[in-house]
């Protein structure tokens, strides 16, 4: 057994897979356009997930106004999503210089090297690295 997807609510799809393949280095798994909402609207199925991981994120576009209210807040402004990377310093680097919004410094702490960024639609993430 294993943890298949999680739900990131988004604004708009190119713009949060552009966030997650270029500015975070996921891998773009699926991009099925065909797909149909509740109620009949043609909507996508895109996934993404990290390189050589088994969990990934399913991009849903809010389609609703109940939908939009969450988009960034899906974890009440806690930290809700952790990305542990092996190279801490390679990905803080990428990531920065395409512009994720971090919400302070890096840190060592007793579990490894952290810093918080919020993603595309604002929620927050733990970018977590070897101490």
């Amino acid at each position: 057994m294993h943890l298949s997807l999680v739900s990131i609510v988004v604004d708009d799809y190119d713009p949060a897979i552009i966030f997650f393949v270029d500015a975070l280095g996921f891998d773009l798994i699926e991009d099925s356009p065909d797909v149909s909402s509740r109620d009949g609207r043609p909507k996508r199925w895109v996934v993404v997930r990290p390189p050589g991981a088994s969990t990934g994120v399913l991009l849903a576009r809010a389609d609703r106004a109940e939908e939009e209210s969450v988009a960034g807040r899906q974890t009440a402004d806690r930290v809700g999503f952790f990305l542990r990377v092996d190279d801490f310093d390679a990905a803080y680097a990428r990531m920065t210089s395409a512009g994720v919004e971090f919400l302070g410094e890096p840190r060592t702490e007793t579990y490894g090297r952290v810093v918080v960024f919020r993603d595309i639609a604002g929620n927050k993430w733990d970018l977590l690295g070897p101490a």
